[in-house]
């Protein structure tokens, strides 16, 4: 049974940052890619970011692009998203996904999902 835990989410001041954690079990990750994704309210759930779990440099969003960073610990099996100068408009859940082989933008095309971590950015 494949299980993504996301954590780290929280309240934080605009300009501040905070780094989610996706952990994951249950199978041998090392030909999937994650993926972050994120979900306002009222709105459609979004790509936030990937990277493949053997390999090669992460791509992100250009919404966040410059601010955010993803890295993994093979060990760990964990992969992170380090989130930098966070602003309102980066308020969502944040949810960590996996797919086979490649990173994707489209939420559909994933197959496991996290419950989801709260993140949320005061003015």
């Amino acid at each position: 049974q494949v299980q993504l835990v996301e954590s780290g989410g929280g309240l934080v001041q605009a300009g501040g940052s905070l780094r989610l954690s996706c952990a994951a079990s249950g199978r041998t990750f090392s030909n999937y890619a994650i993926g972050w994704f994120r979900q306002a309210p009222g709105e459609e759930r979004e790509f936030v970011g990937g990277i493949r779990w053997n390999g090669g440099t992460a791509t992100y969003a250009d919404s966040v692009k410059g601010r955010f960073t993803m890295s993994r610990d093979n060990l760990k099996n964990t992969v992170y998203l380090q989130m930098n100068s966070l602003g309102p408009e980066d308020t969502a859940v944040y949810y960590c996904a996996a797919r086979g082989h490649t990173v994707v933008v489209r939420p559909i095309a994933y197959d496991y999902w996290g419950q989801g971590t709260q993140v949320t950015v005061s003015s």
